[in-house]
């Protein structure tokens, strides 16, 4: 069983064996999400990318624009494993983009935006595994929220699962999930932090409500002095790593 991260460099470390461990089990369309804001994902994906290190170039890394591909073929100039950009917005053909040497994906960040491109390559792709890293898929302002955007979620969206999940609601709760354990809900409780229910899927923010609402309620009176919230310094860390 998976125990809350105390750092970003943990939370990476665990999810490179969450997602390993899907892959092996024969998942083949995966996300890892750390839902921190001012996260560096160059320096977040650096640390991520050594578990596909046994791929060298059949891996192919795609980012959501030219720019950030261009840079990230300087800064990883050394290696082995080939870099595009998901290719919104201009008339380069999809097949060119994927090739029968490839074997395995990594998107980094996608967003809402690059979602018509994203599937169509992920149905260039067919059953070869991807990867992505924290993307942004869900905005109900780019997707909709009507039958067009119901029909993505279903057709697309719906079809990628956690390998792993960390989002602080604040500085006392926490949603989390690892592969292959159960959505966990942690709180700050009695001066540490416990995990106080799992769910098969990830809570909504109604569900999430409710299930703070009866741990409120069951709570005692007495509140102990509090030890540094994990978050706080995940925060800081993340601050570090920004600067």
């Amino acid at each position: 069983m998976s125990e809350l991260p105390k750092s970003l460099e943990e939370a990476i470390a665990q999810s490179r064996i969450a997602t390993q461990a899907a892959l092996a089990d024969g998942c083949t369309r995966l996300q890892v999400e750390y839902l921190f804001p001012e996260l560096k994902m160059m320096l977040v994906a650096a640390d991520f990318l050594p578990m596909f290190d046994e791929y060298g170039s059949r891996l192919k890394i795609f980012f959501a624009d030219a720019g950030a591909a261009a840079l990230a073929r300087r800064e990883w100039a050394d290696k082995p494993y080939k870099i595009e950009d998901i290719g919104t917005g201009r008339a380069t053909p999809v097949g060119s983009k994927v090739q029968p040497e490839d074997e395995i994906f990594l998107f980094i960040t996608p967003t809402a935006v690059e979602v018509p491109q994203l599937e169509k390559l992920c149905q260039e792709i067919g059953d070869r595994p991807i990867v992505l890293l924290n993307p942004r898929l869900e905005d109900a302002g780019t997707i909709g929220i009507g039958y067009a955007g119901r029909q993505t979620r279903e057709r697309f969206i719906s079809t990628i699962e956690s390998s792993y999940y960390l989002r602080p609601v604040d500085d006392e709760t926490a949603v989390f999930r690892c592969y292959p354990g159960l959505w966990e809900v942690w709180v700050e409780k009695d001066g540490d932090y416990q995990k106080i229910t799992e769910l098969p899927n990830r809570p909504s923010g109604d569900e999430l409500d409710l299930i703070l609402m009866k741990q409120s309620q069951t709570a005692t009176d007495s509140t102990p002095a509090k030890k540094p919230s994990v978050f706080k310094s995940l925060q800081r860390f993340i601050k570090a790593l920004s600067s």
